[in-house]
């Protein structure tokens, strides 16, 4: 009770902290630790060779109670953590439904887009116990989908975790209309916001254009000097009104793609190993490296990816641990993993469905193959982040390719199996003497010397790059991998491919990524920021409305 009334006190500093509510989501540092060169150690002590710091990075930033949280990022609707407090008296804190969702288990609750609902426990991370104002039901529900009532996170068209890229491709989707629009942070100025609308012009068809929204010092907002406003509610009405300067009149608000699940139900919130009997496998989706890959549905209702492990291809202490740490792992271009099947040969993984399969398959016999060049951009600036991530928490892939990138529905990007390789028990997947070993998309000092890293992990990037900008082609084509080997120590490296289009620049960066020096190439915190900018077009990256 004491340590529940210490997290409520908290809460509610921090809330009086941060009236606003736009504050990024904070990071609860948890039980593991980062010494001062970077490298992680359990309560037990031992240093864990998964993580490696890069070189090119600075330490981890300590929290103030000098831990490091790489498991789960607390998030919340509107970035307040607390309810306001005022007299002393807890506020009555009501959050609004941002999407319909259907209940899993006994536990959670069933609620519409636009259901009012109070909160009575907001202390889990992930699911609030909440009563819905109007049934009059209690129950969990995930925090996600919900935002708190009348905050600019309610409103329909206001996206938080969207960045410039993603924006124009959920814009530019076939059914929005002209002047559909989004407001979204901005990616520079952190009190700022940006206007993200769909246009359309001769000789140019539809396409984005994005507008700075910059704050007043004493409050409010604006586009142009000469139109000022106290909120961007009052802005997105004005503009809703009359375009007064902008491209079009904002029309609709860009719909919302539905959230990422992290548990398959709250009652598996904490656990990752299911009973087999929930799972019913459907249908065969491929053969990969160690067992097969189905579509399957989860108490026949919930879509899942399985992948089923071949006896002996790994310990199942081993798996066990590592598919622990990657359960924790959370990002919008991680996989997620939703549970295990342990008990019993072969091993079921049990994870986030993808619905155009591996980015290998999808560019080589699936759509992938008609994709623009702006998309293979957007491609690779979504692995780029999803790598970040990784990087950032010190955690190495060892197996990056375009077979172990996913891709979904608008093509989301998606990395999967990352830390599976480590505990690959198969000889065949050795360096030293494995047949289905990836040489190709191994770095140098990985393959000779078995020095994983981060930055064998940009190597890997570097080859991924040129399958996915020569849509599925295999690297060191015509080469077996002991030529692979031979010519990459000589100082051979691929050369820019003649077939496709591809930009003399982004060969360069590719030439960077295949340092044979790791320390010398680029960070994926760089990576990303470079696709992230990258300009297809001579479109300006932000529009000025005159005065």
């Amino acid at each position: 009770m004491g340590n529940k009334c210490c997290s409520k006190r908290q809460d509610q500093e921090l809330a009086l902290a941060y009236p606003t509510g736009y504050k990024k989501s904070d990071y609860t540092f948890g039980q593991t630790h980062i010494n001062n060169t970077g490298q992680k150690h359990n309560n037990g002590g031992s240093l864990d060779s998964r993580y490696t710091p890069d070189p090119n990075r600075g330490p981890l930033k300590i929290g103030a109670k000098g831990g490091v949280d790489i498991i789960r990022p607390r998030t919340t609707p509107t970035g307040v953590p607390g309810a306001v407090v005022a007299g002393g008296v807890p506020k009555r804190r009501v959050v609004v439904a941002l999407y319909d969702y259907k209940s899993r288990d006994e536990s959670d609750l069933s609620f519409m887009k636009g259901d009012r609902m109070e909160v009575i426990d907001d202390t889990e991370s992930d699911w609030w116990r909440v009563v819905n104002l109007s049934t009059r039901q209690e129950g969990l529900i995930p925090l996600n989908f919900v935002a708190e009532e009348r905050s600019v996170n309610s409103e329909d068209w206001f996206f938080e975790n969207v960045l410039r890229k993603e924006a124009d491709k959920l814009l530019l989707a076939e059914e929005n209309p002209r002047g559909t629009f989004l407001v979204r942070p901005s990616e520079h100025n952190p009190n700022g916001f940006s206007l993200s609308v769909k246009d359309w012009e001769d000789g140019r068809g539809y396409h984005v254009k994005h507008y700075r929204i910059k704050p007043l010092d004493n409050g409010g907002y604006y586009i142009a000097t000469n139109q000022t406003f106290p909120s961007l509610q009052a802005l997105v009405m004005a503009y809703s009104k009359n375009a007064l300067g902008l491209c079009h009149i904002l029309s609709r608000p860009c719909p919302k793609p539905q959230p990422q699940m992290w548990d398959l139900g709250p009652e598996l919130r904490d656990k990752y190993e299911i009973p087999r009997s929930e799972i019913q496998l459907i249908r065969k989706l491929g053969r990969g490296n160690f067992g097969e890959v189905y579509y399957g549905k989860w108490r026949n209702s919930i879509d899942v990816a399985v992948k089923t492990l071949r006896e002996g291809t790994m310990s199942t202490q081993a798996f066990l641990q590592e598919a622990a740490i990657m359960k924790k792992f959370r990002h919008n271009r991680l996989v997620a993993l939703y549970a295990v099947c342990s008990q019993e040969e072969p091993i079921y993984i049990v994870q986030e469905y993808m619905s155009k399969g591996s980015l290998l398959d999808y560019l080589r016999e699936g759509d992938g193959r008609y994709l623009h060049f702006e998309d293979l951009i957007y491609i690779a600036t979504q692995v780029a982040s999803g790598m970040e991530y990784l990087e950032s928490k010190l955690l190495i892939h060892r197996d990056l390719a375009a077979r172990n990138v996913l891709i979904g529905e608008n093509n989301v990007a998606k990395i999967c199996d990352f830390g599976l390789a480590r505990v690959i028990a198969d000889d065949e997947y050795c360096p030293k003497q494995g047949s289905r070993f990836p040489v190709k998309w191994t770095a140098p000092e990985a393959i000779i010397y078995g020095k994983f890293s981060i930055k064998s992990d940009v190597w890997s990037y570097g080859i991924l790059l040129m399958e996915l900008f020569t849509y599925g082609q295999v690297p060191y084509p015509g080469m077996h991998s002991r030529e692979v080997i031979e010519n990459i120590e000589r100082g051979f490296r691929m050369p820019k491919p003649t077939n496709h289009y591809f930009p003399d620049n982004i060969y360069h960066l590719l030439l960077q990524c295949w340092d044979a020096v790791p320390e010398k190439r680029p960070t994926f915190e760089f990576l990303n920021h470079y696709f992230e900018s990258y300009s297809v077009t001579s479109e300006v990256p932000y529009r000025e409305v005159q005065d």
